[in-house]
């Protein structure tokens, strides 16, 4: 099993296209402010490991929620305005703030979910139930 994105519902198939992960990379929406953040998903035996690009963060700025079986993932930076601030001509490295939300399959252990962050990766560590994970394979002998 492995983790899927999570879209609205209430969206209409006519949307969807307009709110797609590329469109919103694109440099259109990096005017408009709107930037999410690169996000791998590695699905080893034991656990699944989302690691998400976050430069310039600190630990504190995250927050993650369990809802359900909805983990969300969000962080909003507050930059104090300050008179003696350059002036920029170009600014293109600056989240502000971003949510990113996945659906978790039933074979997560909740209760042992960790996240890590440094060097500008949030790590999020998701422990599958031992039941879910996948026995090694073995020869099995005819009598």
């Amino acid at each position: 099993m492995s983790l899927v994105k999570h879209t609205n519902p209430w969206l209409k198939t006519a949307f969807e296209d307009l709110f797609q992960d590329d469109w919103l990379r694109s440099d259109a929406a990096k005017s408009l402010g709107v930037q999410i953040p690169a996000v791998n998903i590695i699905d080893e035996e034991n656990q699944f490991e989302i690691e998400l690009a976050a430069p310039g963060k600190v630990k504190e700025d995250f927050k993650i929620e369990l809802k359900q079986d909805l983990l969300v993932i969000e962080t909003e930076t507050k930059t104090i305005e300050k008179p003696e601030k350059p002036k920029y001509s170009r600014r293109e490295f600056n989240y502000s703030q971003f949510k990113r939300s996945f659906t978790l399959p039933d074979s997560i252990d909740v209760g042992k979910i960790k996240a890590k962050y440094e060097q500008g990766i949030l790590r999020v560590v998701l422990p599958k139930k031992e039941e879910s994970v996948i026995s090694r394979k073995r020869l099995i002998e005819v009598a």
